[in-house]
């Protein structure tokens, strides 16, 4: 068993041993992938961007037509995660929902807290190297079909593990999925970012069905305050080569630097301090 730190949160239950079981053999979170979560960053012992979270959390619910209990309940599942966290520790707090036992019982929410991993931290200091993937579709096949999970953090996620174990043998840190027809998407769990010019830019996620991101969203809300425009559009990974800073975002991870491309190197941006401040994740060795 490890002897990393993890806290764990039931509903209606409160805190729990960490090496309890909490799920019973015919949830159908485990059987089917039939739930969703959101990770987010932990920082002063609070969850960063916790509304932005809860909202897309409900969203997904709303759309996948999974019982959320209250919002006050799921805030207070949160607070009972973190009560004991180190202020001075950042953390990786997930919040998980499954539409729960085959029995119709109600859903299932738990809290996992944990350090953040060390993969993520040195992927905010060193940056990291992507390869794209294809992902087998257009970039607007997902667009008005809700069966096809565009735009949703689900607990389906053996596509996201296939494509991480896939970069683990080839040699790279992460995959960048492209579209059938040229385009950049995402990857399994970040977001693609990239500067322009002037312009701060991010793939569109109504019109690709990628997951709309949490931290994506909030750091090109700050843009102005670089003199920056904000830009959501397509790109191709042959546009990437010529940006003046290519990032993958996420909630966790932060902030990381694409230092190369399908083996091609991208040349540092000057601009990933600055951003990496606007964001506020600690950033080891500096």
């Amino acid at each position: 068993m490890s002897n990393e730190r993890r806290v764990v949160a039931v509903l209606g239950r409160g805190l729990v041993p960490a090496d309890e079981p909490v799920i019973r053999v015919d949830d159908r979170g485990m059987l089917r992938g039939d739930g969703i979560f959101e990770s987010m960053h932990v920082r002063a012992g609070r969850p960063w961007l916790l509304d932005a979270h809860l909202d897309r959390l409900a969203r997904a619910a709303t759309t996948l037509r999974l019982p959320l209990p209250p919002v006050a309940e799921l805030r207070d599942l949160l607070d009972s995660a973190c009560a004991e966290w180190p202020a001075d520790a950042e953390g990786r707090l997930r919040l998980i929902c499954t539409r729960g036992p085959e029995d119709d019982t109600g859903p299932t929410v738990y809290a996992i807290l944990s350090a953040v991993p060390e993969a993520s931290r040195r992927a905010r200091r060193d940056g990291i190297r992507v390869a794209t993937l294809p992902l087998g579709v257009a970039a607007d096949a997902r667009t008005g079909r809700p069966w096809l999970l565009g735009g949703l953090k689900t607990t389906s996620y053996a596509l996201s593990e296939a494509a991480r174990r896939w970069a683990a043998a080839n040699g790279v840190d992460d995959v960048l999925w492209t579209s059938t027809d040229g385009y950049a998407l995402e990857g399994p769990s970040a977001n693609l970012v990239w500067l322009s010019g002037e312009r701060l830019c991010t793939v569109p996620a109504e019109q690709t069905g990628i997951l709309p991101g949490v931290t994506a969203d909030w750091l090109l809300r700050q843009a102005d305050e670089l003199a920056w425009k904000v830009e959501h559009r397509l790109v191709t990974p042959a546009d990437l080569h010529t940006a003046d800073g290519v990032w993958f975002t996420s909630s966790v991870r932060g902030l990381a630097e694409v230092r190369e491309l399908d083996g091609v190197p991208l040349p540092a941006s000057p601009h990933t301090a600055v951003l990496a401040d606007l964001l506020g994740f600690p950033v080891p060795g500096h």
